[in-house]
This record gives structure tokens, C-alpha cells and sequence, in this order.
């Protein structure tokens, strides 16, 4: 069930990492946590661990490893875990999609601003790091006034960070939007055919052939450049699941950092505003009204630059709704390639099909939105 090289140990890796040369089959998601612990947590008996799994993700498997000893004779309850580890194993052929390299880099380098959790080792097909306190969001949840203010000035932070090789001797370097390069990686991985003919009966009633895709993309992508969004650092895949509210101390901590990269600001903006439509029973009326935004434009302004005059701010709203359409074209063409590919349990056609309608619906409406000065 577990593949492992033929030492079997452990290396250090830069930042003080641990490499574990190890496989996680799917199927053996305990078991194969079990054997990481034994290299990242020797000192935990076995006895005192306890296993979660979560299902919040469509893409990775995620398993919450807690050391939990029991009670003692004279407790009344079971204390609380005194560590836990999270352990992420990537799915299956996500490896085409996602440079895991750059995944630990971009973890290690927020971690060091205080914007993501620590990472503790990284595997053949997974990481496992720092478990962090709370909930993820829901529909419902990220639009409370007592939440979106804390995700709107942490997106602020994090579009401030300057990664390390952002460089050429001392000089710093224009960055490289990863948005049109994405796009063109997923429509070269789009299948000519898949291999389920019900699936492929299914995109092709909605979706063009990958050339008629690209030339959409081309067109869309010259009309958002006139906007001239500045390209910071994002996530790039703020959706709902990947935002972890902490009650008690009043703070968000963003997960999952695949796809972070620099990117158009008003692309990772307008991307988590799809997001709150959810996966599971997507609803696109509950896309956040034009007040809504205008209120978290001006928080996350008021963090980023300061600058908050209404020209900024009404800029700022056209660019992200602009934007927005982009985020809509990039997933459904992803959901392609996981439908082809993917063993989680999940209509990826259906996905696919429902934000690539969206974006089609929008489109007109969202070019056509204009400010003047």
C-alpha cells in the first residue's frame, strides 16, 4: 500500500524541511500518515494518535493527525490534542497541472511573513504541515461583516509580499502574470477525447474544440490587459474551503497554496468573489452585489495602499468584475482535465460546465462595465 525508495529515510531539505521518501496510495491515506508521523512525530505513541479525515477539497485528500492522550482516571473529559499535523495527499495527475517545487517555496515564503502555516515535511505525492484553529467558510459565513473584513486585508497583505527571486542582482524584476500561462498549460492537457464517452458526449454539447478555447481566452485576455491590473502575489484559488476562520482570536489563515503565484491583482479578487457561490450546490446569485464589493474594495484598499478616493475604489470594481471572467474560463477548463483524470468522487463535467456557462452569461455584461474619471 505505501511505496517507499530503497533507504526509506528522511532528508533535509532547505528551510529545514523534511523530504520523506514515501507514496500514499489513495486508498491508504491512514496507513501512509501513520508512516510519516513515524518520521516527523517519533516521540507520539501510537496509542495517542487519532485520525480526521476532511472532505472539503475536490482535488487532494486531506487527513488531520491529532496527539490525543487518553484521560487520566481523576478527568473528566478527554484533553485537548497537545500537536496536530495535517497531511495532504495530492490527486491523482495533479502533478501536470502543478509545480510542487514552487507549491513548498510559496508556503515557506508566507510562512515567514506570518501568512500561511509552517510546513513540516513534503512526500512523493503530498505535504504535511501546521494545523491551524478554526473553521473554512461557507456561502453564508464569508459575507459577515465580522469575517470579510479580515479576508479582504489579509488578500491585501499577502498582494504586498515580494517573493525572494522577484530579483536580478539587487535590481528587482518586472513579475510574469501566471494567468495566460495557465491558461495555455490547461488547454494543452484538455483531451482530444475522453476516455468516458458519456463525459465526452457531455463537454462537447457545451464546450468548443480547444482551438475555438484559446482564441476566446486571446480575446478576453487583450481586453482585461487595457485595464492594466498590476501583478502582485495571489493566491489564485481563494475559493471558500481554503479560508480558515478563528473565532477566538478574530483572525483568517489561508490554506493551499498550489496554485499562489504572481498574478493579476484583480484577477485573485475577483476570483475568491465567484467562490462564494460554492461547490458543492453552486449558486451564482449569491456572486456578492456591486455595495458588497464596493465595501470590501475599501477595506482591502485601505490595507494595501491607502488609497481609498472613489476613483480607486470604482476602478478597482470594474477591473475585479472584469477579471472575474477570467477566473470562470480558467476552472472550467481545469475541471476538463480532472474529469479525464481525477478518482475523487465528483462531477467535474458538471462543474466545468456550470462556471464556463457563467462566464458565457457574464461575459457582455462584465466588458461592457466602464469608469470615468
Amino acid at each position: 500500500m505505501l511505496e517507499r525508495s530503497s533507504t526509506g529515510r528522511a532528508e533535509v531539505e532547505a528551510g529545514g524541511v523534511q523530504r520523506v521518501a514515501l507514496t500514499i496510495q489513495e486508498d491508504a491515506v491512514i496507513e501512509g500518515a501513520t508512516a510519516i508521523l513515524q518520521v516527523i512525530r517519533p516521540h507520539w505513541s501510537p496509542n495517542s494518535v487519532r485520525f480526521k479525515l476532511f472532505t472539503d477539497g475536490i482535488t487532494n485528500k486531506l487527513v488531520g493527525c491529532f496527539n490525543q492522550p487518553q484521560a487520566g482516571p481523576d478527568e473528566s473529559a478527554t484533553p485537548e490534542p497537545e500537536d496536530v499535523v495535517l497531511i495532504r495527499v495530492y490527486g491523482n495527475k495533479t502533478d501536470m497541472l502543478i509545480d510542487r517545487c514552487k507549491e513548498t517555496e510559496n508556503i515557506q515564503l508566507l510562512h515567514r511573513h506570518g501568512y500561511a502555516p509552517a510546513l513540516y515535511a513534503t512526500f512523493n505525492n503530498g505535504l504535511a504541515y501546521e494545523y491551524v484553529p478554526g473553521v473554512t467558510l461557507t456561502p453564508t459565513t464569508v459575507k459577515c461583516d465580522r469575517v470579510w473584513p479580515l479576508i479582504a486585508r489579509r488578500m491585501a497583505q499577502m498582494h504586498k509580499v515580494r517573493p525572494e527571486d522577484g530579483t536580478r542582482n539587487g535590481t528587482p524584476t518586472e513579475p510574469v502574470p501566471a494567468l495566460p500561462g495557465k491558461i495555455e498549460q490547461l488547454l494543452r492537457l484538455v483531451p482530444d477525447r475522453f476516455t468516458d464517452p458519456l463525459k465526452d458526449t457531455r463537454v462537447r454539447k457545451v464546450f468548443p474544440d480547444v482551438v475555438a478555447l484559446r482564441t476566446e481566452f486571446d480575446d478576453l485576455y487583450a481586453q482585461l490587459l487595457q485595464k492594466h491590473s498590476p501583478v502582485v502575489f495571489c493566491h489564485n484559488d481563494l475559493l471558500l474551503g481554503n479560508v480558515i476562520y478563528d473565532e477566538r482570536r478574530e483572525c483568517v489563515t489561508f490554506i493551499d497554496f498550489e496554485y499562489a503565484a504572481p498574478n493579476h491583482q484583480a484577477f485573485d479578487i475577483g476570483n475568491h468573489f465567484t467562490e462564494f457561490a460554492g461547490i458543492d450546490e453552486i449558486d451564482y446569485n449569491r456572486y456578492p452585489t456591486r455595495e458588497f464589493q464596493l465595501r470590501w474594495l475599501r477595506e482591502y484598499l485601505s490595507e494595501y495602499s491607502g488609497d481609498v478616493s472613489e476613483g480607486t475604489v470604482q476602478s478597482l470594481y470594474v477591473q475585479v468584475n472584469q477579471y472575474a471572467l477570467a477566473s470562470h474560463f480558467l476552472w472550467a477548463v481545469w475541471a476538463l482535465i480532472q474529469a479525464e483524470h481525477s478518482t475523487i468522487d465528483f462531477d467535474f463535467v458538471q462543474f466545468g460546465t456550470t462556471r464556463f456557462l457563467e462566464y458565457r452569461r457574464r461575459r457582455e455584461e462584465f466588458l461592457a462595465l466602464c469608469f470615468t474619471d
